[in-house]
């Protein structure tokens, strides 16, 4: 039923490829990375619109300045394995050492890394980080199986324990409250953080077989998440509970994965399974798929989107090698 469902779905939308029927294109422009075969991935726009990413596999933070179309490259140590990025309000840029069990700093005035190591040998892979309305970080620690709150001007932080074993805690956003929630890929689970108590909840979703991997928090509090294993977008009220799931364009062989909210709270993710990948559009109000558009490059994997709202633009690596950029109306 559920793959009747999704070819009704394509149909109704005009696929394969392109846009959905009846809708402008979304303009999509990649930069090809110098260093290759490196991963790049998580960019994070800074006030200067520097688009600031990691080299997952070739031990890098860099950043691309649009308007040239130049990079500007900073090594780290051999095997770093650098994951995800955030840049404070004072151009501090943060990054997840994954492979080496810290959470990092670099100064782009003066190229000096700074390192902070996990307090619990256990909480060996830093995952992705999210600042907090404090200009504090969230951060998930994935085979650890941790969720911890860093400190930004101490470099002090504390780890807490998710309760399901294996829940390998994965995509983080912050609401209005400042609460942080977080996605347990290994498990059919999301999860949030009391900031007060540092007591976290789990909210199961309601099929066992699910896998949330990335989310999104739209301006009305709900939170809105893919289901990679199933080829789902779904949204928790968080103020009663009430979970609503629509099938993906791509069916179950989708893997939505990268995802981001733009500044109409609509909701744009990657579809990973076909090739090329996919970049989907999601409008809550009439509670539709109203774009698709394919990434030229192939995009392999799009794994994490940032959106930039002053310039209304979506952010993102490939395992192509490409930093790309989607505007949205």
């Amino acid at each position: 039923m559920k793959t009747l469902i999704s070819i009704l779905l394509l149909l109704l939308m005009g696929l394969p490829g392109g846009n959905a029927l009846g809708n402008d294109p979304i303009d999509i422009t990649e930069w090809r990375v110098p260093w290759q075969n490196t991963r790049p991935r998580d960019p994070f726009v800074d006030s200067a619109n520097r688009v600031w990413f990691v080299g997952q596999t070739g031990d890098y933070i860099a950043y691309l300045d649009p308007s040239s179309g130049k990079f500007k490259h900073f090594e780290l140590e051999p095997g770093a394995g650098p994951h995800n990025l955030v840049v404070d309000g004072n151009g501090q840029v943060w990054f997840a050492g994954n492979l080496k069990a810290y959470i990092g700093k670099l100064d782009p005035a003066t190229g000096k890394i700074t390192r902070f190591p996990m307090s619990n040998s256990d909480a060996r892979d830093p995952h992705t980080l999210v600042l907090d309305r404090n200009g504090d970080i969230w951060f998930t620690v994935q085979g650890g199986n941790f969720v911890g709150r860093f400190i930004t001007a101490t470099g002090e932080h504390r780890l807490i324990h998710v309760p399901s074993p294996g829940a390998r805690p994965y995509g983080i956003v912050v609401d209005a409250q400042n609460r942080p929630w977080f996605a347990e890929v290994g498990t059919h689970k999301l999860g949030t953080v009391d900031p007060k108590t540092m007591t976290i909840r789990e909210i199961p979703l309601p099929r066992e077989d699910a896998r949330p991997r990335r989310l999104g928090v739209t301006s009305d509090g709900n939170i809105w998440y893919v289901d990679y294993a199933r080829g789902f977008l779904g949204r928790l009220n968080a103020a009663t509970g009430i979970i609503q799931e629509w099938p993906t364009p791509g069916g179950t062989s989708a893997k939505p994965y990268g995802m981001a909210v733009d500044h109409r709270d609509r909701i744009w993710f990657v579809e990973c399974g076909p090739r090329p990948n996919r970049l989907v559009g999601f409008d809550p109000d009439t509670e539709k798929f109203f774009s698709v558009t394919e990434i030229e490059s192939g995009g392999g994997t799009v794994r994490h989107m940032y959106f930039h709202r002053q310039s209304r633009e979506i952010w993102f690596g490939t395992d192509t090698n490409t930093i790309g950029r989607a505007r949205v109306p």
